[in-house]
């Protein structure tokens, strides 16, 4: 536990909204690599609009992860920004899809962000009891994954309104669906 944290807070609070912040860096950093991943692995016809739809997305996350490690500091607590701490925070599989087209990548994404989102949204509760000012900070975060997430979805959605990877559970499965 931290011996000093930003006024208005205990030191115990400091440290259980630095704990839940750091699961959202580890996240953050592993999305913006994930990003990274499929920007270099997209190929087939859609493939520079994915390509350069991707480079704002990481900036953005790689901003995100920088506001959430100075939050940690900010609260009295180190923020681990390390492989190894991605790896010990990750609740989540490992990104699975190599080379492949927009198409897949993009239904694996979805779910990808899916996962991140809900993350989001269970944290948002959790420093909202706390820290107004921290909850405040991933509610902003999280609306932009959500538009992100639309950006993604636009490119699966048919006229009627159904997502090409709809009810897939893997992202294996959500990329073959629209192979």
């Amino acid at each position: 536990m931290t011996n000093f944290t930003v006024p208005g807070l205990t030191a115990e609070q400091g440290s259980k909204v630095a704990d839940t912040l750091q699961n959202r860096l580890s996240a953050y950093n592993d999305l913006h690599l994930t990003l990274k991943h499929i920007h270099w692995n997209v190929v087939g016809p859609n493939f520079i609009g994915v390509h350069e739809m991707i480079d704002p997305q990481v900036d953005l996350v790689r901003g995100y992860a920088d506001a959430v490690a100075e939050r940690i500091a900010a609260l009295g607590v180190s923020p681990k920004g390390t492989p190894g701490a991605i790896e010990k925070d990750r609740s989540w599989d490992d990104y699975s899809v190599g080379r492949d087209s927009a198409q897949a990548h993009l239904a694996a994404l979805d779910l990808v962000y899916t996962g991140l989102i809900e993350d989001n949204r269970e944290s948002i509760s959790t420093v909202g009891e706390i820290d107004p000012i921290t909850e405040d900070m991933l509610i902003g975060q999280t609306a932009e994954l959500e538009k992100f997430q639309w950006f993604v979805r636009a490119h699966l959605e048919n006229s009627g309104g159904h997502l090409a990877n709809e009810g897939e559970p893997t992202e294996q499965k959500a990329a073959a669906a629209v192979r």
